[in-house]
Protein backbone atom coordinates (compact mmCIF):
# COMPACT_ATOMS: atom_id res chain seq x y z
CA UNK A 1 0.00 0.00 0.00
CA UNK A 2 2.62 2.50 0.59
CA UNK A 3 4.77 1.46 -1.75
CA UNK A 4 1.90 2.71 -4.33
CA UNK A 5 0.83 5.89 -2.46
CA UNK A 6 4.79 6.83 -3.64
CA UNK A 7 4.48 6.07 -6.46
CA UNK A 8 1.11 7.96 -6.83
CA UNK A 9 3.27 10.91 -5.08
CA UNK A 10 6.02 10.61 -6.99
CA UNK A 11 7.91 9.91 -3.83
CA UNK A 12 11.23 8.30 -4.02
CA UNK A 13 14.55 7.88 -2.33
CA UNK A 14 14.99 8.25 1.66
CA UNK A 15 11.84 9.43 2.21
CA UNK A 16 10.21 5.95 0.18
CA UNK A 17 12.59 4.10 2.09
CA UNK A 18 11.46 5.51 5.85
CA UNK A 19 7.81 5.26 4.48
CA UNK A 20 7.93 1.43 3.55
CA UNK A 21 10.22 0.53 6.63
CA UNK A 22 7.68 2.91 9.20
CA UNK A 23 4.87 0.92 7.31
CA UNK A 24 6.26 -2.62 8.05
CA UNK A 25 7.50 -1.83 11.89
CA UNK A 26 4.14 -0.40 12.73
CA UNK A 27 1.84 -2.96 10.99
CA UNK A 28 2.50 -5.14 13.90
CA UNK A 29 1.61 -2.85 16.85
CA UNK A 30 -1.53 -3.51 18.95
CA UNK A 31 -4.20 -0.95 20.52
CA UNK A 32 -5.37 -2.75 23.49
CA UNK A 33 -6.93 0.39 24.60
CA UNK A 34 -8.87 1.02 22.02
CA UNK A 35 -10.20 -2.59 21.75
CA UNK A 36 -10.82 -1.94 25.17
CA UNK A 37 -12.98 1.55 24.71
CA UNK A 38 -14.81 -0.05 22.17
CA UNK A 39 -16.40 -2.43 23.99
CA UNK A 40 -16.80 0.18 27.01
CA UNK A 41 -18.35 2.40 24.90
CA UNK A 42 -21.14 -0.36 23.42
CA UNK A 43 -21.85 -1.30 26.82
CA UNK A 44 -22.62 2.05 27.33
CA UNK A 45 -24.75 2.03 24.45
CA UNK A 46 -26.63 -0.93 25.57
CA UNK A 47 -27.56 0.40 29.43
CA UNK A 48 -28.60 3.64 27.99
CA UNK A 49 -31.38 2.32 25.94
CA UNK A 50 -31.63 5.12 22.96
CA UNK A 51 -34.97 5.08 21.09
CA UNK A 52 -34.93 7.11 17.67
CA UNK A 53 -36.88 9.26 18.74
CA UNK A 54 -34.74 10.61 21.50
CA UNK A 55 -32.29 12.06 18.82
CA UNK A 56 -35.03 14.58 17.58
CA UNK A 57 -33.77 17.60 20.03
CA UNK A 58 -35.51 20.79 20.77
CA UNK A 59 -35.22 24.69 20.33
CA UNK A 60 -35.43 27.70 22.66
CA UNK A 61 -34.99 26.96 25.94
CA UNK A 62 -34.28 23.32 25.71
CA UNK A 63 -36.87 21.79 28.29
CA UNK A 64 -36.32 18.38 28.45
CA UNK A 65 -34.16 17.66 25.58
CA UNK A 66 -34.32 13.65 25.36
CA UNK A 67 -30.86 13.79 23.43
CA UNK A 68 -29.22 16.09 25.57
CA UNK A 69 -30.00 14.05 28.68
CA UNK A 70 -28.83 10.42 26.78
CA UNK A 71 -25.62 12.27 25.91
CA UNK A 72 -24.63 13.43 28.82
CA UNK A 73 -25.55 10.25 30.18
CA UNK A 74 -23.22 8.39 28.43
CA UNK A 75 -20.49 10.70 28.77
CA UNK A 76 -20.94 9.93 32.04
CA UNK A 77 -20.60 6.35 31.73
CA UNK A 78 -17.74 6.26 29.66
CA UNK A 79 -15.71 8.96 31.39
CA UNK A 80 -16.23 7.26 34.83
CA UNK A 81 -18.29 10.60 36.27
CA UNK A 82 -21.05 10.53 38.86
CA UNK A 83 -22.57 13.36 36.04
CA UNK A 84 -21.93 15.43 33.02
CA UNK A 85 -22.53 18.61 31.61
CA UNK A 86 -21.70 18.63 27.51
CA UNK A 87 -23.28 21.26 25.64
CA UNK A 88 -23.06 23.38 22.54
CA UNK A 89 -22.96 26.66 24.05
CA UNK A 90 -19.76 25.35 24.91
CA UNK A 91 -17.90 27.16 22.21
CA UNK A 92 -14.21 25.17 22.66
CA UNK A 93 -11.84 23.21 25.33
CA UNK A 94 -10.98 26.48 26.81
CA UNK A 95 -14.22 27.93 27.57
CA UNK A 96 -15.35 24.50 29.07
CA UNK A 97 -12.04 24.98 31.22
CA UNK A 98 -12.19 28.23 32.06
CA UNK A 99 -15.86 27.97 33.03
CA UNK A 100 -14.85 25.23 35.64
CA UNK A 101 -11.89 26.85 37.35
CA UNK A 102 -13.72 29.95 38.01
CA UNK A 103 -16.59 27.98 39.20
CA UNK A 104 -14.61 26.14 41.52
CA UNK A 105 -12.16 28.71 42.46
CA UNK A 106 -13.60 31.57 44.36
CA UNK A 107 -12.42 35.07 44.63
CA UNK A 108 -9.67 35.06 47.89
CA UNK A 109 -8.63 31.40 47.12
CA UNK A 110 -5.68 29.86 44.87
CA UNK A 111 -5.90 28.32 41.68
CA UNK A 112 -2.82 26.15 41.14
CA UNK A 113 -1.34 24.34 37.83
CA UNK A 114 0.78 21.44 38.37
CA UNK A 115 2.16 20.57 35.15
CA UNK A 116 3.68 23.90 34.58
CA UNK A 117 2.09 26.91 32.03
CA UNK A 118 -1.04 25.63 30.05
CA UNK A 119 -1.41 25.99 26.65
CA UNK A 120 -1.04 30.06 25.59
CA UNK A 121 -4.82 30.67 25.20
CA UNK A 122 -5.60 29.10 28.56
CA UNK A 123 -2.99 31.12 30.72
CA UNK A 124 -3.90 34.21 28.58
CA UNK A 125 -7.62 33.40 30.09
CA UNK A 126 -6.34 32.55 33.34
CA UNK A 127 -3.87 34.96 34.24
CA UNK A 128 -2.66 37.60 31.21
CA UNK A 129 -6.13 38.91 29.33
CA UNK A 130 -8.56 41.66 30.25
CA UNK A 131 -11.13 40.20 32.53
CA UNK A 132 -8.94 37.10 33.42
CA UNK A 133 -9.78 35.11 36.40
CA UNK A 134 -7.08 36.94 37.88
CA UNK A 135 -7.96 40.23 37.52
CA UNK A 136 -11.30 39.15 38.76
CA UNK A 137 -9.93 37.90 42.46
CA UNK A 138 -8.33 34.46 41.82
CA UNK A 139 -4.84 33.89 42.92
CA UNK A 140 -2.48 31.80 40.30
CA UNK A 141 0.20 29.85 41.12
CA UNK A 142 2.23 27.23 39.28
CA UNK A 143 4.57 24.30 39.84
CA UNK A 144 7.41 23.85 36.92
CA UNK A 145 7.13 20.32 35.21
CA UNK A 146 10.08 19.95 34.98
CA UNK A 147 10.53 16.48 32.52
CA UNK A 148 11.00 17.86 28.88
CA UNK A 149 9.81 15.82 26.01
CA UNK A 150 12.42 15.73 23.81
CA UNK A 151 16.17 15.59 25.15
CA UNK A 152 17.87 18.97 24.85
CA UNK A 153 20.89 16.97 23.44
CA UNK A 154 19.01 15.46 20.48
CA UNK A 155 20.25 15.96 16.95
CA UNK A 156 18.42 17.53 14.72
CA UNK A 157 19.06 17.32 10.78
CA UNK A 158 21.06 20.86 9.87
CA UNK A 159 20.95 20.35 6.66
CA UNK A 160 17.99 20.52 4.10
CA UNK A 161 19.92 18.08 1.97
CA UNK A 162 21.48 15.77 4.26
CA UNK A 163 19.36 14.20 6.72
CA UNK A 164 20.67 11.46 8.29
CA UNK A 165 18.63 8.24 8.81
CA UNK A 166 18.42 6.48 11.94
CA UNK A 167 17.53 2.94 13.76
CA UNK A 168 15.02 3.12 16.45
CA UNK A 169 14.39 0.54 18.68
CA UNK A 170 10.26 -0.05 19.09
CA UNK A 171 8.42 -1.70 21.91
CA UNK A 172 7.35 -5.41 21.96
CA UNK A 173 4.96 -5.75 24.56
CA UNK A 174 2.31 -3.27 25.86
CA UNK A 175 3.93 -2.92 29.24
CA UNK A 176 6.77 -1.38 27.75
CA UNK A 177 8.14 1.66 29.52
CA UNK A 178 7.15 4.93 28.00
CA UNK A 179 9.86 7.23 26.61
CA UNK A 180 9.60 9.61 28.91
CA UNK A 181 7.62 9.83 32.73
CA UNK A 182 6.67 13.27 32.80
CA UNK A 183 7.96 13.60 36.16
CA UNK A 184 5.88 16.02 39.06
CA UNK A 185 7.94 17.85 41.29
CA UNK A 186 6.20 16.59 44.31
CA UNK A 187 8.24 18.72 46.61
CA UNK A 188 7.13 21.56 45.12
CA UNK A 189 3.58 20.85 45.24
CA UNK A 190 3.75 19.34 48.74
CA UNK A 191 4.60 23.14 49.99
CA UNK A 192 1.88 24.61 47.53
CA UNK A 193 -0.57 21.96 49.66
CA UNK A 194 0.36 23.98 53.19
CA UNK A 195 -1.51 27.18 51.25
CA UNK A 196 -4.81 27.46 53.52
CA UNK A 197 -6.66 29.50 50.55
CA UNK A 198 -5.69 26.62 47.78
CA UNK A 199 -9.17 26.10 46.59
CA UNK A 200 -8.11 24.39 43.38
CA UNK A 201 -5.36 22.09 41.05
CA UNK A 202 -5.22 22.05 37.48
CA UNK A 203 -3.65 19.20 35.89
CA UNK A 204 -3.39 19.79 31.92
CA UNK A 205 -2.71 15.96 29.98
CA UNK A 206 -1.46 16.72 26.87
CA UNK A 207 1.75 18.92 25.86
CA UNK A 208 -0.18 21.92 24.67
CA UNK A 209 2.30 23.93 22.91
CA UNK A 210 5.39 22.82 24.96
CA UNK A 211 8.26 20.78 24.70
CA UNK A 212 7.17 18.74 27.75
CA UNK A 213 5.67 14.94 27.40
CA UNK A 214 1.39 14.58 27.85
CA UNK A 215 0.43 12.61 31.30
CA UNK A 216 -0.78 9.78 31.26
CA UNK A 217 -3.52 8.18 33.94
CA UNK A 218 -0.96 6.17 35.87
CA UNK A 219 0.71 9.16 36.95
CA UNK A 220 -2.00 10.95 37.37
CA UNK A 221 -3.57 8.32 39.48
CA UNK A 222 -0.13 8.96 41.75
CA UNK A 223 0.18 12.44 42.11
CA UNK A 224 -3.82 12.97 42.71
CA UNK A 225 -3.61 10.71 45.18
CA UNK A 226 -0.23 12.28 46.60
CA UNK A 227 -2.99 15.65 47.13
CA UNK A 228 -5.65 13.52 48.46
CA UNK A 229 -4.02 11.78 51.12
CA UNK A 230 -3.02 15.87 52.72
CA UNK A 231 -5.18 18.27 51.45
CA UNK A 232 -8.69 16.23 50.62
CA UNK A 233 -10.75 19.58 50.25
CA UNK A 234 -8.79 20.50 47.86
CA UNK A 235 -10.49 20.07 43.71
CA UNK A 236 -8.24 18.27 41.28
CA UNK A 237 -9.43 19.58 37.79
CA UNK A 238 -7.92 17.81 34.52
CA UNK A 239 -7.69 19.08 31.18
CA UNK A 240 -8.95 16.04 29.03
CA UNK A 241 -8.28 17.41 25.99
CA UNK A 242 -6.74 14.85 22.77
CA UNK A 243 -6.81 12.10 25.77
CA UNK A 244 -10.04 11.04 25.90
CA UNK A 245 -10.38 7.26 24.82
CA UNK A 246 -6.57 7.13 24.57
CA UNK A 247 -5.80 4.80 27.57
CA UNK A 248 -8.16 2.24 29.44
CA UNK A 249 -8.96 4.81 32.04
CA UNK A 250 -9.89 8.47 32.27
CA UNK A 251 -8.72 10.77 35.02
CA UNK A 252 -12.00 10.64 36.90
CA UNK A 253 -11.28 6.57 37.12
CA UNK A 254 -7.92 7.97 38.86
CA UNK A 255 -9.77 10.25 41.46
CA UNK A 256 -9.77 13.77 39.27
CA UNK A 257 -13.08 15.50 40.76
CA UNK A 258 -13.43 17.33 37.11
CA UNK A 259 -12.41 16.64 34.05
CA UNK A 260 -12.98 19.09 31.23
CA UNK A 261 -12.48 19.28 27.17
CA UNK A 262 -14.02 19.60 23.71
CA UNK A 263 -16.75 17.32 22.12
CA UNK A 264 -15.12 18.53 18.26
CA UNK A 265 -11.88 16.26 19.63
CA UNK A 266 -11.63 12.17 20.51
CA UNK A 267 -15.00 12.04 21.81
CA UNK A 268 -16.47 13.49 18.56
CA UNK A 269 -15.68 10.67 16.53
CA UNK A 270 -15.51 13.90 13.58
CA UNK A 271 -18.90 14.12 13.66
CA UNK A 272 -19.86 16.20 16.35
CA UNK A 273 -20.54 19.78 14.88
CA UNK A 274 -19.11 21.62 17.82
CA UNK A 275 -19.43 21.66 22.24
CA UNK A 276 -17.57 20.80 25.14
CA UNK A 277 -18.08 19.37 28.28
CA UNK A 278 -17.18 19.18 31.59
CA UNK A 279 -17.54 15.91 33.82
CA UNK A 280 -17.05 14.31 37.17
CA UNK A 281 -18.46 15.08 40.65
CA UNK A 282 -22.00 16.08 40.76
CA UNK A 283 -21.68 19.02 43.06
CA UNK A 284 -18.77 20.68 40.94
CA UNK A 285 -20.97 19.77 37.56
CA UNK A 286 -23.55 21.72 39.39
CA UNK A 287 -21.72 24.82 40.48
CA UNK A 288 -20.31 25.01 36.54
CA UNK A 289 -24.09 24.80 35.24
CA UNK A 290 -24.83 27.65 37.58
CA UNK A 291 -22.33 29.65 36.78
CA UNK A 292 -22.53 29.07 32.79
CA UNK A 293 -26.63 29.28 33.04
CA UNK A 294 -27.93 30.63 35.83
CA UNK A 295 -28.25 29.80 39.70
CA UNK A 296 -31.11 28.06 40.26
CA UNK A 297 -31.32 26.70 36.71
CA UNK A 298 -28.44 24.36 36.16
CA UNK A 299 -28.57 22.32 33.71
CA UNK A 300 -32.20 21.95 33.34
CA UNK A 301 -31.63 23.93 29.73
CA UNK A 302 -29.86 23.92 26.69
CA UNK A 303 -31.43 22.83 23.50
CA UNK A 304 -29.56 20.46 20.62
CA UNK A 305 -31.03 22.39 17.65
CA UNK A 306 -31.31 18.47 16.22
CA UNK A 307 -27.80 18.05 16.84
CA UNK A 308 -27.85 15.25 19.34
CA UNK A 309 -27.79 12.67 16.61
CA UNK A 310 -24.25 13.65 15.54
CA UNK A 311 -23.36 14.24 19.35
CA UNK A 312 -24.62 10.58 19.92
CA UNK A 313 -23.53 8.74 16.43
CA UNK A 314 -19.56 10.60 16.90
CA UNK A 315 -19.62 9.38 20.89
CA UNK A 316 -20.40 5.73 19.58
CA UNK A 317 -17.80 6.00 16.78
CA UNK A 318 -15.27 7.60 19.00
CA UNK A 319 -12.98 4.44 19.84
CA UNK A 320 -12.68 3.73 16.47
CA UNK A 321 -11.54 6.72 15.48
CA UNK A 322 -9.45 7.58 17.84
CA UNK A 323 -7.66 4.04 17.10
CA UNK A 324 -7.03 5.42 13.32
CA UNK A 325 -4.96 8.47 15.07
CA UNK A 326 -3.06 6.38 17.07
CA UNK A 327 -2.27 4.32 13.71
CA UNK A 328 -1.27 7.24 11.47
CA UNK A 329 0.43 9.02 14.40
CA UNK A 330 2.81 6.16 15.01
CA UNK A 331 3.23 5.96 11.11
CA UNK A 332 4.38 9.53 11.29
CA UNK A 333 6.84 8.85 14.44
CA UNK A 334 8.29 6.20 12.81
CA UNK A 335 9.04 7.86 9.24
CA UNK A 336 10.53 11.33 10.80
CA UNK A 337 12.18 9.25 13.26
CA UNK A 338 14.14 7.28 10.65
CA UNK A 339 14.52 10.60 8.91
CA UNK A 340 16.77 11.67 11.61
CA UNK A 341 14.43 14.19 13.49
CA UNK A 342 13.57 13.54 17.27
CA UNK A 343 10.33 12.71 17.41
CA UNK A 344 8.23 12.26 21.05
CA UNK A 345 6.48 9.70 21.52
CA UNK A 346 8.74 7.39 19.60
CA UNK A 347 6.75 4.81 17.13
CA UNK A 348 5.24 1.76 19.39
CA UNK A 349 5.46 3.94 22.89
CA UNK A 350 2.80 4.51 25.04
CA UNK A 351 0.53 7.22 24.25
CA UNK A 352 -1.63 9.28 26.21
CA UNK A 353 -3.06 11.32 23.47
CA UNK A 354 -3.49 11.96 19.58
CA UNK A 355 -0.60 14.54 19.02
CA UNK A 356 2.94 13.72 17.82
CA UNK A 357 5.66 16.09 18.59
CA UNK A 358 8.41 15.89 16.03
CA UNK A 359 11.20 18.95 16.35
CA UNK A 360 12.03 20.30 13.06
CA UNK A 361 14.66 22.85 14.38
CA UNK A 362 14.29 25.71 11.84
CA UNK A 363 11.04 27.99 11.52
CA UNK A 364 11.61 27.79 7.67
CA UNK A 365 10.88 23.49 8.14
CA UNK A 366 7.52 24.82 9.97
CA UNK A 367 6.52 26.56 7.61
CA UNK A 368 7.00 23.77 4.56
CA UNK A 369 5.67 20.94 6.91
CA UNK A 370 2.55 22.85 7.43
CA UNK A 371 2.42 24.12 3.93
CA UNK A 372 2.67 20.51 2.30
CA UNK A 373 0.43 18.82 4.93
CA UNK A 374 -1.81 21.42 3.49
CA UNK A 375 -1.99 20.00 -0.02
CA UNK A 376 -3.02 16.61 1.58
CA UNK A 377 -6.35 17.84 3.40
CA UNK A 378 -9.48 16.76 2.00
CA UNK A 379 -11.00 20.48 2.28
CA UNK A 380 -9.17 23.17 1.32
CA UNK A 381 -6.28 21.66 -0.01
CA UNK A 382 -5.18 24.88 -2.07
CA UNK A 383 -4.84 27.08 0.60
CA UNK A 384 -1.45 27.68 1.56
CA UNK A 385 -0.93 28.22 5.51
CA UNK A 386 1.20 31.39 6.34
CA UNK A 387 2.26 32.08 9.99
CA UNK A 388 0.14 34.85 11.99
CA UNK A 389 -0.91 36.29 14.74
CA UNK A 390 -3.51 34.21 16.92
CA UNK A 391 -5.36 35.57 19.77
CA UNK A 392 -4.41 34.39 22.88
CA UNK A 393 -0.67 33.15 21.54
CA UNK A 394 2.59 35.48 22.02
CA UNK A 395 3.93 33.71 19.16
CA UNK A 396 3.21 33.67 15.32
CA UNK A 397 1.65 30.11 14.75
CA UNK A 398 1.49 28.14 11.75
CA UNK A 399 -2.00 26.16 11.32
CA UNK A 400 -2.98 23.40 8.96
CA UNK A 401 -6.52 22.25 8.84
CA UNK A 402 -8.76 21.09 6.17
CA UNK A 403 -11.57 20.06 8.24
CA UNK A 404 -15.12 19.09 7.56
CA UNK A 405 -16.22 20.76 11.02
CA UNK A 406 -14.01 23.68 11.94
CA UNK A 407 -10.98 23.74 14.38
CA UNK A 408 -11.69 19.70 14.83
CA UNK A 409 -8.45 18.20 15.44
CA UNK A 410 -9.98 14.37 15.57
CA UNK A 411 -8.97 15.44 11.74
CA UNK A 412 -6.20 15.50 10.60
CA UNK A 413 -4.17 18.63 11.43
CA UNK A 414 -1.05 20.05 12.45
CA UNK A 415 0.17 24.01 14.94
CA UNK A 416 3.42 25.31 15.40
CA UNK A 417 4.30 28.18 16.89
CA UNK A 418 7.53 29.93 15.51
CA UNK A 419 9.35 29.44 18.24
CA UNK A 420 11.97 27.63 20.07
CA UNK A 421 12.67 24.50 19.88
CA UNK A 422 10.28 24.74 16.49
CA UNK A 423 8.34 21.69 17.10
CA UNK A 424 5.49 20.79 15.37
CA UNK A 425 2.76 19.23 16.75
CA UNK A 426 0.57 16.83 14.16
CA UNK A 427 -3.17 15.86 15.45
CA UNK A 428 -6.08 13.35 14.76
CA UNK A 429 -6.41 11.77 11.35
CA UNK A 430 -9.50 9.96 11.20
CA UNK A 431 -8.24 7.45 8.63
CA UNK A 432 -5.15 6.48 9.36
CA UNK A 433 -3.59 6.01 5.43
CA UNK A 434 -4.49 10.19 4.64
CA UNK A 435 -2.63 10.59 8.07
CA UNK A 436 0.13 8.42 5.86
CA UNK A 437 -0.26 10.38 2.57
CA UNK A 438 0.16 13.71 4.62
CA UNK A 439 3.57 12.47 6.31
CA UNK A 440 4.65 11.87 3.03
CA UNK A 441 4.03 14.56 1.36
CA UNK A 442 5.07 16.95 4.48
CA UNK A 443 8.10 14.53 4.59
CA UNK A 444 8.99 14.94 1.10
CA UNK A 445 8.82 18.91 1.38
CA UNK A 446 11.65 18.61 3.78
CA UNK A 447 13.35 17.01 1.84
CA UNK A 448 13.73 18.56 -1.65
Amino acid sequence: MIGEYCRRLGIDGAVRDAALRAFQTCSTLEYAAQAAAKVNVIAAFLEEGIAEHDLAGTTGYGYDDAARAHYESLLARILGAERALARLSFVSGTHAIVAALAACTPPGRTLLSITGKPYDTLRNAIAQAPFSLVENGIEYREVAFPCPSIPQGASIPQHDDAIPQHDYAIPQHDDAIPQHDGVFDLEAIARELENEKLATIFVQRSRGYAPRPSVGIAQCEQVFAFIKSRRPDVAILVDNCYGELVEEREPSHAGADLVMGSLIKNLGGSLAPGGGYVAGRADLVERVAARVYAPGLGDALGPTFGLGRALIQGLFLAPLIVEQCLRGLDFAAAVFAGLGFPVDPLPGCVRTDIVQAIRLGTAARLERFAQALQTAMPVNARFRPEPGPVPGYVDPVIMSSGAFVSGATIELSCDAPLREPFEVYLQGGVIAEHTMVGVLVAARSLLE
